[in-house]
């Protein structure tokens, strides 16, 4: 049994970790629309479009590194892969920071995408440390993360943003590098000695990692709910700025203050009401309430024609926030220990899948119903995409996503089960 100093210093270090990385992205959300007009010399409609090739190339490169990293993980250990990613991170915003062209921004988002598939590897540690009863309040800690650096990050980046829109960017980058020295000097290893496996290059690859899963019982319906709530997700980081700015005429300083209430919102959430909803109701239940909220919400943007119904949507459906943990926790209870990297690999490919897609899809929606040929004027056209791909995803997830039966492994291995 782990020690219990040992388990909350892990906690504590691996929160901190995604907390700078998610505050190293978020910061530089407010200037993105400045910073790509500035650069490229495009509207805003065309800028919004340039964002999403942005986020493809990311999302790619997560795409195709994050089995192998994953994989990694579970060969040598999560403490070295999640400091050479964020060492990596660093690199990334200084070259940003520095662009003279849009091709540059586009290689620094190449390594970002490389960096960012230590969320599967800071996943896989939180599993290693968690068991049956603590799951999904663990996991919670990755919401708690993205909250509070959503909500601090985009109003620092909005201030910074004011001396120029790649002041950000150097911010970013400095909050990369004292996260790789807090994670160098007193960042643990949870991953067990006996819980390694060998390396196996068939399993390394985004085909070969999604194949395995298909060995663990009911994991392909919990992958296919990611799918459909991470594609929805997309819109958030594809066109919430470009929305706000277009629509309401919104600043970089008050797009980053939205950003920071949806933040703050979603943070308290995981913080104060998830142990409590997860006590009383159970993960499933959990998980489908915050389903159902997320759609709510994703609709109520779409309406929200004036900047107020925004704020008075963030609070209304700040719900939302119950349904990842949850999520992550009954599929992290799917596979064995041996196989947790694995499995967060698996699961950062099917989420760069869906931010290869999602943002080239609401952008392209956005850039077309906000452009002088579209029958309908319509920029929240994309929130009302996201409502139904949620909507779908709560389907599958009550229909086809079934409990867990008892002792499912055996030894580490799958017992045959109807997937």
């Amino acid at each position: 049994m782990l020690d219990k100093k040992f388990v909350r210093r892990g906690l504590f270090l691996v929160f901190l970790i995604l907390f700078l990385d998610i505050m190293g992205i978020a910061i530089i959300v407010p200037v993105l629309p400045t910073y790509l007009k500035e650069l490229t010399g495009a509207d805003v409609g065309e800028a919004a479009i340039d964002g999403g090739w942005l986020l493809l190339v990311y999302s790619a490169m997560q795409f195709l590194f994050a089995p192998l990293i994953g994989n990694l993980s579970d060969r040598f250990g999560r403490r070295p892969i999640l400091l050479a990613s964020v060492l990596t991170f660093a690199i990334d915003n200084l070259i940003c920071a520095l662009a003279t062209s849009y091709w540059m921004l586009f290689v620094g988002r190449m390594l970002a995408g490389i960096s960012g598939a230590s969320f599967g590897t800071a996943s896989a540690y939180i599993a290693d440390i968690s068991d049956d009863s603590n799951r999904a309040k663990n996991f919670g800690l990755i919401g708690i993360a993205f909250g509070t650096g959503f909500a601090l990050g985009p109003v620092i980046g909005g201030f910074l943003g004011e001396l120029g829109p790649r002041v950000p960017f150097y911010g970013a980058a400095a909050l990369s590098f004292i996260n790789f020295i807090v994670g160098l000097f007193l960042l643990p290893e949870t991953l067990d000695s006996a819980n390694k496996r060998r390396f196996e290059w068939w399993r390394a690859n985004p085909l070969g990692a999604l194949k395995q899963m298909r060995n663990y019982p009911g994991i392909g319906w919990i992958g296919l709910v990611f799918f459909l709530y991470w594609l929805a997700h997309a819109v958030y980081p594809a066109v919430w700025s470009f929305v706000s700015s277009y629509r309401y005429g919104w600043s970089e300083g008050q797009i980053g203050l939205s950003l920071g209430i949806f933040g703050v919102g979603g943070a308290f959430v995981m913080a104060v009401v998830l142990p409590h909803v997860v006590t009383r109701f159970g993960e499933r239940r959990t998980a489908a309430l915050g389903l159902v909220f997320t759609a709510l919400g994703m609709a109520g943007y779409a309406a929200a024609w004036q900047g107020w119904m925004v704020y008075a949507v963030i609070v209304a459906t700040a719900l939302e926030s119950l349904a990842d943990p949850p999520l992550r926790s009954i599929a992290s209870a799917h596979v064995p220990p041996s196989a947790q990297g694995e499995l967060q690999g698996a699961l950062t490919s099917i989420s760069s899948i869906t931010t290869i897609v999602g943002p080239l899809i609401f952008t392209q929606i956005f850039g077309y119903f906000t452009s002088p040929v579209a029958a309908y004027s319509f920029s929240g056209a994309p929130y009302a995409l996201a409502a139904c791909l949620i909507a779908a995803g709560l389907a599958v997830f009550l229909l086809r996503v079934r409990p867990l039966p008892d002792k499912a492994f055996k030894d580490g291995v799958p017992k045959p089960t109807q997937a």
